[in-house]
């Protein structure tokens, strides 16, 4: 009887290690359940920045290069729009699902939709050339035909308009890892950080017009993404969390769609962004 006790005893001591929560913090309280083959999801709304970048223009008679171009996000005003079923992907969105491989680790597949609206009009340094007319059928350039070599460009709605506002979506796979900062005395609230990698595809809706030619295209796998990310989640309980995130990412975009000739008028850009944003989720 002793011997089944002491085994008893180490087994129930077993099964609580394996439940109890991962932290690389020394709490006072900590978890008493393991999220380990959870799943969750989460939708909420961000605002994004963007770095400064490079926008390549290329097709029949035309090649060039609009250096450090200025844009920015294009968030909606606060309005019922945000929670009418059938309006809430209107504004800049995001919607994640996960699943955790480990009390503190998950994997996640989501959806990042920004919108990325240049700055038109400005002035930027262009490389390249425009030809008299560009395309096919041909477009007239009028006062932009020339050549240029690092010098200065005005760029108004009569030569380019140009956004990813239907919009800038980031389909990703990220990696996630969690760590508890705070466990309250009943065990049911809780916060943790977020740290993150990931990975994954550029398929914007771009509305686009070169010369006054284009359209707000369908949308298109354009290039592809990496990103970081660092956040806080608030557990209210078990299951129900607030969360908050900054995640920087790169994005190499080599299909942009401009004027609708997909075949003959492309562009290319790399974009540099980041992302705040707020979620509300639940934990299955």
């Amino acid at each position: 009887m002793i011997l089944i006790s002491n085994l008893n005893a180490q087994a129930q001591e077993k099964t609580q290690q394996n439940i109890a929560a991962k932290s690389i913090f020394n709490l006072k309280n900590s978890r008493d359940y393991s999220n380990k083959g959870k799943i969750y999801v989460h939708w909420g709304y961000n605002f994004s920045w963007y770095a400064k970048s490079d926008i390549r223009l290329y097709g029949p008679n035309y090649d060039i290069t609009l250096k450090d171009v200025v844009a920015k996000d294009r968030p909606t005003k606060l309005s019922l729009t945000y929670i009418n079923p059938l309006e809430i992907t209107i504004p800049q969105f995001n919607f994640h699902f996960g699943y955790f491989i480990k009390d503190n680790y998950s994997i996640s597949i989501g959806w990042d939709h920004m919108k990325y609206v240049a700055q038109i009009p400005q002035t930027v340094k262009a490389i390249g050339f425009i030809g008299k007319t560009i395309s096919n059928p041909a477009i007239p350039t009028g006062r932009y035909e020339g050549t240029y070599n690092n010098d200065d460009l005005y760029v108004d709605k009569d030569m380019l308009l140009y956004e990813h506002t239907d919009g800038f979506n980031y389909v990703s796979a990220e990696l996630e890892r969690y760590d508890d900062v705070w466990v309250a005395k009943n065990h049911k609230q809780s916060l943790n950080i977020e740290t993150g990698l990931g990975g994954g595809f550029i398929i914007p809706r771009t509305d686009a017009h070169l010369f006054g030619v284009g359209a707000n295209h369908y949308w298109n796998f354009a290039g592809y993404g990496v990103s970081a990310k660092v956040g806080a989640r608030f557990f209210f309980t078990h299951k129900f969390y607030l969360q908050e995130n900054i995640k920087a990412g790169w994005s190499n975009l080599t299909k942009i769609h401009t004027t609708g000739r997909n075949d003959i008028d492309n562009a290319e850009q790399k974009i540099s962004f980041l992302e705040n944003y707020y979620v509300v989720g639940f934990l299955f």
